[in-house]
């Protein structure tokens, strides 16, 4: 996958960055809870009673969000670089350490750091560095 700088549209992404933290924000305020995307998604496989329904419509939210946007620009071309296989294997690595770190990058890096947690903290320093050894190896030592 390539980020076409000609097209990178900073206030876009500010503007999105902004629409992510207030969505943190009221989704804690109005629920109570912490907008951790693994969290909220292991949750849907393992219902409780009275937690069903919010879980369905914040899924069902990030999926149509792209959709609907779609109604007012085209999406970017999606071009990714890997075959089904690995594809697979990193969808099962991006799980299995969600569950070993007790949450993802929304819930560590968007809702913890904002309420200043250490867990959260050394939970996203690990994903940042673990992310920089990944694109150093296979773009330096291994290509």
């Amino acid at each position: 996958m390539q980020i076409d700088w000609a097209q990178f549209t900073p206030w876009a992404a500010l503007a999105g960055g902004v629409l992510i933290g207030l969505a943190s924000v009221a989704f804690a305020l109005g629920l109570g809870r912490i907008a951790g995307i693994s969290g909220i998604v292991a949750g849907l496989l393992r219902p409780q009673k009275g937690d069903f329904g919010w879980r369905i419509a914040f899924v069902g939210g990030l999926l149509a969000a792209p959709l609907i946007y779609s109604l007012a620009t085209p999406l970017p071309a999606l071009r990714i670089d890997a075959g089904v296989p690995l594809l697979v294997a990193a969808g099962l690595l991006v799980g299995i350490g969600t569950r070993y770190g007790s949450g993802c990058t929304s819930g560590h890096g968007v809702c913890g750091l904002s309420r200043f947690s250490p867990r959260s903290l050394a939970a996203t320093l690990a994903f940042m560095a673990a992310g920089f050894t990944i694109v150093f190896l296979t773009r330096h030592v291994f290509s």
